[in-house]
């Protein structure tokens, strides 16, 4: 489906950017000629790291589009760290060559907007999403399902932007946010969802599937619900014999001690 994109082709998080180097480069034409070649480089690549172009967004109320353009690092069960449940995880790692606009991978309304501080390491790493300084926007479909996009800034970008707040509407392929020079956004998703990804597969904001998304929640009871239940209880069963492990090991490395 295509429709009006209402934002520049070039961001204007960018213009500053895009001034100051071409100023740079027209001064240093005036003055050293050919030596000013390098600061045209650098000018193009400014440029083409601040383009956000328009994009046509699926029409299927059961998608959930990418967020943002790059490759897929992860696609794997796990959990939402930001409401303390189980989910699939979806990230997308945007190297410095990537359109760099964060769009909303949903329809529905923003809950909160939460904001971390943290380090700065490579964001196609896993720990760079719980390290990291991020940005989590809290949301839900108009049908009510939860959905965490998180802004995930990375070795070399420093700056997250995000634009919506709590209460906000979303819609689908709407510019939420910007993250300067190199990063990822991480998508929890519940556990129904069918991921349509995988790891090093590309993908563009908007126009790509990451997963579908039922409308409705598994009703209790049902295989899904119940599935899900078994995988939480074997999850918690081996944390419990891990613990018991634990203890044992030590009372008997206490014992062996005190002989």
């Amino acid at each position: 489906m295509s429709r009006m994109y209402p934002y520049p082709l070039i961001a204007k998080e960018g213009w500053p950017f895009i001034i100051g180097s071409l100023v740079l480069s027209i001064l240093t034409v005036v003055w050293c000629g050919w030596w000013s070649l390098p600061l045209w480089v650098i000018t193009v690549f400014v440029v083409q790291f601040f383009r956000d172009p328009a994009r046509d967004i699926p029409a299927d109320p059961e998608d959930v589009l990418s967020p943002a353009d790059g490759r897929i690092v992860v696609v794997e069960k796990t959990s939402d760290p930001y409401r303390g449940v189980n989910a699939l995880k979806i990230s997308v790692f945007m190297n410095v060559f990537n359109v760099h606009s964060n769009r909303s991978p949903i329809d529905g309304k923003v809950e909160r907007v939460d904001y971390f501080k943290g380090s700065f390491l490579n964001a196609a790493l896993d720990k760079a999403s719980v390290q990291n300084e991020r940005n989590a926007v809290l949301a839900v479909t108009k049908t009510g399902r939860p959905v965490t996009f998180v802004q995930v800034a990375g070795l070399v970008a420093r700056r997250i932007l995000c634009y919506v707040h709590a209460h906000d509407l979303l819609h689908r392929g709407d510019r939420y946010g910007f993250i300067r020079f190199g990063s990822r956004v991480d998508v929890y998703l519940p556990e129904d969802a069918t991921p349509l990804v995988a790891i090093g597969d590309k993908v563009r904001a908007s126009s790509t599937v990451l997963a579908k998304l039922p409308l409705a929640a598994p009703e209790e009871g049902s295989d899904v619900a119940e599935r899900q239940g078994a995988e939480q209880n074997t999850g918690e069963q081996a944390d419990m014999v891990k613990d018991a492990t634990t203890k044992a090991a030590a009372a008997a490395q206490h014992v062996l001690s005190q002989e």
